[in-house]
């Protein structure tokens, strides 16, 4: 069952990589939650890592992720590995000025010149 977060991003870890050849990549997200912020740990395995390229600390996500349990010399534990990252869109960095199409094109009629060149 997926399960997903809005929060902005904490840290991004560096890779991980095992004696085994696994490897992973943890991002920590803060999530406001009332009165007290969370800083949820999630991490991404394999293939999966490739999507916290391009991501920045500070920027607000939504993440799709799976909780993941599992016992240990009879003590239980938990992941959250993401599968999904949708960055919102940043107004700050969205171009303000778009232009019409067509408008950087210089006509051979608009030169400014009134002198006829036949």
């Amino acid at each position: 069952m997926p399960y997903e977060l809005t929060g902005k991003v904490k840290v991004i870890q560096d890779e991980q990589t095992f004696s085994s050849g696994f490897s992973k990549k943890e991002m920590v997200v803060t999530v406001e939650d009332g009165n007290y912020p969370q800083d949820i740990n999630l991490e991404f395995l394999k293939e999966k890592i490739s999507l916290l390229d391009g991501l920045a600390v500070g920027q607000d996500v939504t993440v799709t992720f799976d909780i993941r349990g599992r016992e240990y010399n009879g003590r239980y534990f938990n992941n959250l590995v993401g599968w999904k990252i949708q960055a919102a869109t940043d107004p700050a960095s969205a171009p303000q000025n778009q232009q019409v199409p067509g408008a950087g094109f210089a006509s051979p009629f608009d030169s400014g010149d009134d002198d006829i060149p036949f």
